[in-house]
């Protein structure tokens, strides 16, 4: 997608949190232009107080919807129509789906039978088949939490004190995943090695730039999510893989393939 692609972003506010909308906006505008904001919930509820606070300044429109059956919430229903109406009304390039309700899978599905990128935005509880069918799909949790720097990991651990006052306090960061626990996690391990080998040379060794584009188009998948900023973090950090920085920029290779003794290090 181009800087200069429409992008509708539509917040179902029941469930998601305000706390992130900046974020999430902030990651947004790194696929293009947010040319409609939505967000859908029934605004006599309490329950969206902290949405209300953040409409106007973030130029989102808040679309009322009642509740017609206790217990229930008409906004996923609302939010359908309404992306539907814009698939077929408006000339858009992706959707934003903020949301933790696995009920929107089928939506995604059908936004990106007619060719748009769908973007997910979730907490960690959100159900994995609405993750996997988003052309992409951010935590909530994990984004806007940068690793600190080595040397403000004092300054970090000062700010979880007891006695820590509010200028103390600190963004925290993303749980880091460990490498037994990359490790075991079939389906991201088959993931990096098929994309590895797909965009390899004779000696197994591929551009850690291509390996993303395969990754990009195959899944929804962002390493901020397991807790590491960048591709080659990930890369690193599950240890079945070996890196090397070349004038043409950095090269991984799956270790099964690398010939014995004839090892590399980023």
């Amino acid at each position: 997608m181009t800087q200069d692609g429409s992008i509708a972003l539509l917040i179902d506010a029941d469930n998601s949190p305000a706390g992130k909308i900046e974020e999430v906006l902030d990651e947004l505008a790194n696929s293009g232009v947010i040319n409609i904001r939505r967000a859908y919930g029934n605004w006599k509820s309490p329950h969206l107080k902290g949405w209300e606070a953040v409409l106007h300044e973030y130029a989102i429109q808040p679309i009322q919807q009642f509740d017609y059956s206790k217990g229930k919430n008409a906004s996923d229903m609302a939010m359908v129509i309404d992306a539907m109406d814009l698939l077929y009304s408006k000339q858009l390039e992706g959707v934003a789906l903020v949301s933790s309700d696995a009920d929107f899978t089928p939506l995604v599905q059908r936004l990106k039978a007619d060719g748009l990128k769908v973007f997910g935005f979730g907490e960690e509880k959100t159900p994995m088949p609405f993750v996997n069918a988003c052309s992409r799909f951010l935590y909530l949790e994990n984004l806007g939490c940068p690793e600190p720097a080595p040397e403000k990991a004092a300054e970090t651990e000062a700010a979880k004190s007891p006695g820590a006052g509010p200028a103390a306090v600190a963004k925290p960061a993303p749980v880091k995943k460990g490498t037994n626990e990359l490790k075991g996690d079939a389906r991201l391990v088959s993931l990096l090695r098929n994309s590895v080998a797909a965009a390899a040379d004779d000696e197994g060794w591929a551009h850690m730039g291509a390996v993303g584009q395969h990754i990009s188009k195959q899944a929804s998948f962002d390493s901020r999510n397991y807790g590491y900023a960048k591709l080659r973090d990930l890369f690193s950090a599950i240890g079945l893989f070996e890196l090397q920085n070349r004038e043409r920029g950095l090269y991984v290779r799956d270790r099964r393939t690398a010939p014995p003794g004839n090892g590399a290090s980023a």
